[in-house]
């Protein structure tokens, strides 16, 4: 049967589609004859509307679409590790081989390697029963991080059938069988996927007093941030953002970490790659990069990927935090990803807000950042995980009045403000000690001086008292 589905308009990385009735909303489709990725962001009586996630330079009217039935999603399994992945998990690496330096359009390389063969360990029994987030097998994924295979929380509760020996797998291969409550039978890989914008179910959220070491003596000592805790980095061009993103993400105490270039210059993206292929880890004295995920999606990209990258970037965080890691997601810069929101708003003639951006500009962020936090995790048992999520921002000018800037300061619990004066003066981190601040400083005293130094919190004090003294003195 011919497909009906076919391109009648497009507009850049917009392409809609006349009386299509097969489509449902979010769903992932193929594009045109290339099979570019898509996925249905709008639908009415007459068009439904795809946002292409590559460029569509060269697409004509009359092209096929595909449906594929499911959301945006990624594949969760042993291979992410020390991978550099585009905005929607494709990895650059196998990329490169297949077509050099440039990403061909509706390239089809697995976002994990299919005929790698890893170790398995089974920690499950035929027989026993099987909640969500339980671990059915562990892989030693690189040598700093075990990875635990778990069973998906689209299944709420299963019972083992059948169980493979230990031995060595591919990612694909089926390791358990599993027999739901309603008796429909499941093949457990070593991977699962996930849909991007749906945050990953957990038992329960709880409150964290634990301060995420970053290694920076201005931010553990004046402005500290918990673990689970959400920051913004906010700063001129120049200032610094990058490189204080770059400082948290090679000496934070963070188990994993999950560095997501945004719409950055591509030259920024080539030093981040050389220098934490060079970098050795100081908790295990082996590479940087074992325990470290880079998601590039560089501003010569297809704009649309970049919308998608942070929420790639989070998903991945989200499933290692679920294994009961405490993970670490530095976002550079979610101005960019707004800017992709402004564009792609701008192509689908939605009404303007503030400064052009979407009227949701608030709601985006505040669902990006609410995915952070310290958490009970799924499972029997109870393991504990952590996200936390530190982004910068890019105002122009520096002038964090603008709607980004503003949208982000109502949500998250810690300013790390940016001075250009003390950048130029080759102060680094440039961070403004009037002008910053931490509202996890109650809790994370208490724990300091419980733990540490009763004596922390009032030297703490005595210090801000001076800095502020000082900048009286200056203005006389």
């Amino acid at each position: 049967m011919e497909n009906q589905n076919v391109i009648y308009g497009i507009n850049g990385p917009v392409v809609t589609v006349k009386n299509a009735r097969s489509f449902s909303m979010m769903e992932m489709v193929f594009v045109g004859h290339e099979r570019l990725v898509g996925e249905i962001i709008g639908i009415n009586d007459k068009f439904t509307t795809i946002q292409v996630y590559e460029e569509t330079t060269g697409l004509t009217l009359g092209e096929p679409i595909y449906g594929t039935g499911s959301p945006m999603n990624v594949t969760l399994g042993p291979g992410i590790m020390s991978n550099i992945f585009d905005g929607i998990e494709r990895p650059l690496k196998e990329i490169a081989k297949e077509s050099g330096t440039f990403i061909n359009r509706g390239s089809t390389a697995s976002a994990l390697d299919e005929e790698k063969l890893w170790d398995v360990t089974l920690k499950v029994q035929v027989g026993d029963t099987l909640k969500s987030g339980d671990v059915y097998a562990e892989v030693p994924e690189t040598l700093s991080v075990l990875h635990k295979c778990m069973l998906t929380p689209l299944i709420p509760t299963a019972t083992v059938t059948k169980v493979m020996p230990n031995g060595q797998y591919k990612v694909h291969d089926t390791v358990v069988e599993v027999e739901d409550a309603n008796g429909k039978k499941h093949e457990l890989t070593l991977c699962q996927r996930w849909p991007i914008r749906n945050a990953r179910p957990v038992s329960k959220r709880t409150t964290s007093t634990v301060p995420l070491i970053t290694g920076q003596r201005i931010q553990d000592a004046l402005f500290p941030i918990t673990k689970g805790g959400t920051a913004c980095i906010p700063g001129a061009f120049g200032s610094g953002k990058t490189m204080t993103q770059h400082q948290l993400a090679k000496w934070c105490d963070a188990d994993i970490i999950i560095y997501v270039g945004c719409g950055e210059r591509g030259n920024e993206m080539t030093q981040v790659l050389e220098e934490f292929a060079e970098l050795i880890d100081p908790r295990t004295n082996r590479l940087l990069t074992d325990r470290t995920v880079l998601i590039a999606n560089t501003s010569n990209m297809p704009v649309a990927a970049r919308e998608a990258s942070i929420y790639t970037g989070i998903t991945l965080a989200e499933y290692y935090r679920d294994m009961g890691y405490h993970v670490a997601m530095m976002a550079d810069s979610t101005s960019r990803w707004a800017e992709a929101l402004r564009e792609m708003s701008g192509r689908l003639e939605e009404m303007p807000g503030d400064e052009g951006y979407p009227a949701y500009l608030a709601s985006r962020v505040a669902d990006f950042y609410e995915r952070a936090g310290r958490v009970i995790c799924n499972g029997h048992d109870g393991r504990e995980g952590a996200l936390t999520a530190i982004g910068a921002v890019s105002p122009p000018g520096g002038d964090i009045s603008e709607p980004v800037s503003q949208a982000t300061l109502r949500i998250v619990k810690v300013f790390w403000k940016l001075d250009y004066d003390l950048s130029y003066k080759r102060h680094f981190p440039a961070i403004n000690w009037l002008d910053s601040y931490s509202l996890y400083q109650d809790k994370i005293d208490k724990f300091i001086d419980h733990e540490v130094s009763s004596e922390f919190s009032k030297n703490r004090q005595e210090a801000m008292s001076l800095l502020q003294e000082e900048s009286a003195l200056q203005e006389i």
